[in-house]
């Protein structure tokens, strides 16, 4: 019996292995997404916010708009507005509106938002290693080409699905 299968109690088979290793992959990116949630806690953001907070860091310092900043997420956000609006709360981010369109507002990482990354960085720049380190260069590789592969295909399908709407 594979180890998903023990993991999520499923007694029948899966229908293919497609399907086995879809529904391992799915399980293993939350599992290490709840690893990353977890160490960012004492420092009061979610793995969410904190890569709102990593994108405007590379981009200071112009700073972004927020379907600029949705674009860039590693997780699709929904509703980018509130959770911009949670950041300046915190103060971690400011916001200005544009000159020449005010329609358009542009968010940029404060200095405590900064303070708060630097703090962070060793720590989180670790936790890869932590978590995939065992693996090995080549068996890192190759996850790599095959999660881009996967994400390919299925980018090509949510464009074709989005055309047909």
């Amino acid at each position: 019996m594979s180890s998903l299968k023990l993991e999520i109690a499923q007694e029948r088979a899966f229908s293919s292995a497609e399907e086995e290793a879809m529904l391992n992959l799915m399980h293993t990116a939350d599992t290490l997404h709840r690893v990353f949630h977890r160490r960012l806690r004492k420092w009061g953001v979610t793995s969410t916010q904190y890569n709102v907070l990593r994108i405007l860091r590379g981009a200071q310092p112009r700073g972004l708009t927020c379907a600029a900043i949705g674009s860039r997420m590693i997780t699709a956000e929904p509703d980018i507005t509130r959770l911009l609006a949670r950041l300046k709360a915190l103060k971690l981010i400011r916001q200005h509106r544009d000159r020449s369109d005010r329609r358009v507002v542009w968010t940029q990482i404060s200095e405590a938002g900064l303070d708060l990354l630097n703090n962070m960085d060793l720590e989180v720049e670790q936790l890869p290693t932590e978590m995939l380190g065992d693996l090995g260069e080549s068996n890192i590789a190759e996850l790599i080409r095959l999660l881009e592969f996967a994400r390919q295909k299925s980018k090509a399908i949510l464009e074709s699905e989005n055309g047909s709407e």
